[in-house]
């Protein structure tokens, strides 16, 4: 059974930090890309960062210099580590594995950021 399973979400002050996870399975995790997206309230699910099975990475302008995407092929699991987190991150976080054929999403993780 392929899942993709997030973790990490929570709330956090305006510029803090947290660190998601996305734990791989059922798949052949090294020859999929993988990406993070979010989607707040009110508005579409939007690209966050992505990382290519070569381990190319893109990022949204939003967020570039302030998140980090990663992966572990060994573990078939990838991350996102997000720092100087704004109100405007606030969002539910979905973990994304795609190849040739195939998409798979996460059921999501909530990131709130308020003080």
């Amino acid at each position: 059974q392929v899942q993709l399973v997030e973790s990490g979400g929570g709330l956090v002050q305006p510029g803090g930090s947290l660190r998601l996870s996305c734990r791989v399975s059922g798949i052949i995790f090294s020859i999929y890309d993988e990406a993070w997206y979010r989607q707040a309230p009110g508005k579409q699910r939007e690209l966050v960062a992505a990382i290519t099975r070569g381990g190319r990475t893109n990022y949204a302008d939003s967020v570039k210099g302030r998140f980090t995407i990663s992966r572990d092929n060994a573990k078939s699991e990838v991350y996102l580590q997000m720092n100087s987190l704004k109100p405007e991150d606030t969002a539910v976080y979905y973990c994304n594995a795609e190849s040739t054929h195939t998409t798979i999403w996460g059921q999501g993780t909530l990131v709130t950021v308020s003080s």
